[in-house]
């Protein structure tokens, strides 16, 4: 069993900067770099979306469009930490922002965008940006 803990959340004002962190602890007898991570967000009234991904080894990174060159995602696998570094935050960022991890046997599969495949997330942290 993996745990996930979000923290980092808040309210900010558009054009300004937030950093997610999401602590995780493996599953026993597994290594963390064979998890991908990914973060998702959830807006009221819509459905969970993909945010960002990295594969455990952190060579292979995907970023929805829609925070494509204003979000980073980074891991440090010795910590067990991932990163989300939002910029330029816009009123359209406002969601619960979740973190999600994934096994897979190699550390650098391509993580997954999908969040049906998914294992484990955690309780989510609230980010609202006001316009």
């Amino acid at each position: 069993q993996v745990q996930l803990v979000e923290s980092g959340g808040g309210l900010v004002q558009a054009g300004g900067s937030l950093r997610l962190s999401c602590a995780a602890s493996a599953a026993s007898g597994r290594t963390f770099n064979n998890y991908a991570m990914g973060w998702f967000r959830q807006a009221p009234g819509k459905a969970r979306e993909f945010v960002a991904s990295i594969s455990g080894g952190g060579d292979r990174i995907y970023y929805a469009d829609s925070v494509k060159g204003r979000f980073t995602i980074s891991g440090d696998n010795a910590k067990k930490l991932v990163a989300l570094q939002m910029n330029r935050l816009k009123f359209d960022d406002t969601a619960v922002y979740y973190c999600a991890a994934r096994y897979y046997v190699d550390p650098n599969a391509y993580p997954a965008i999908n969040r049906y495949e998914y294992d484990y997330w955690g309780q989510g942290t609230q980010v609202t940006v006001s316009s």
